[in-house]
């Protein structure tokens, strides 16, 4: 697979004007930008992926919908589009996603993995399912929809195998009025 190269940002969010590979970003800490679509469809239902196994953060993780980083010289809704068809071969357009805010989140998986990001985070309502959807078996081991309340108990109760996104989990506990 060949290496990603992600813009540099400071610790403001600001492009600095440099370039690096994702190992290099990841192993120094540095700043970068990503995407995070949540994926609701028209029961309420929000959709989690199982992280892949090989993955070098939170590998057999229930995680977002869909996240991938921003590439050189990617818009944040170009990347946003992109990771969708990728990661489940959905195809939208800019007004399907709807911006919801951007995140500083700064995760430290492991010793040689650092993850400082500002998070792009969207919506995507759909009335797409699983059978409408075909994940990418590299990034991902499996997806489902979650009834919201059970959801709303798997943040709860902290349950382990669950990446913590405390700041994005607040806002979709607001969007549903809980």
């Amino acid at each position: 697979m060949q290496e990603e190269y992600f813009d540099i940002l400071d610790e403001f969010g600001n492009k600095t004007g440099k370039i690096k590979s994702r190992s290099e970003v990841h192993r120094n800490g540095n700043f970068h930008k990503a995407v995070h679509i949540w994926i609701i469809n028209d029961l309420g239902e929000i959709l989690l992926q199982r992280r892949c196994p090989i993955k070098d953060s939170d590998p057999n993780m229930l995680d977002i919908s869909c996240a991938g980083h921003l590439t050189v010289g990617d818009t944040s809704i170009e990347g946003a589009i992109r990771e969708l068809k990728e990661e489940l071969n959905l195809d939208v357009k800019e007004s399907d996603l709807e911006f919801i805010k951007t995140i500083k989140r700064c995760h430290v998986s492991n010793k040689t993995f650092i993850d400082n990001e500002y998070d792009d985070f969207y919506i995507l309502r759909t009335d797409k399912s699983i059978s409408d959807m075909k994940y990418q078996v590299e990034e991902i081991s499996e997806i489902f929809f979650v009834p919201f309340l059970k959801f709303k108990e798997m943040i709860a109760n902290k349950q382990p195998d669950l990446v913590i996104s405390e700041e994005e989990y607040e806002v979709l506990l607001d969007m549903f009025g809980e």
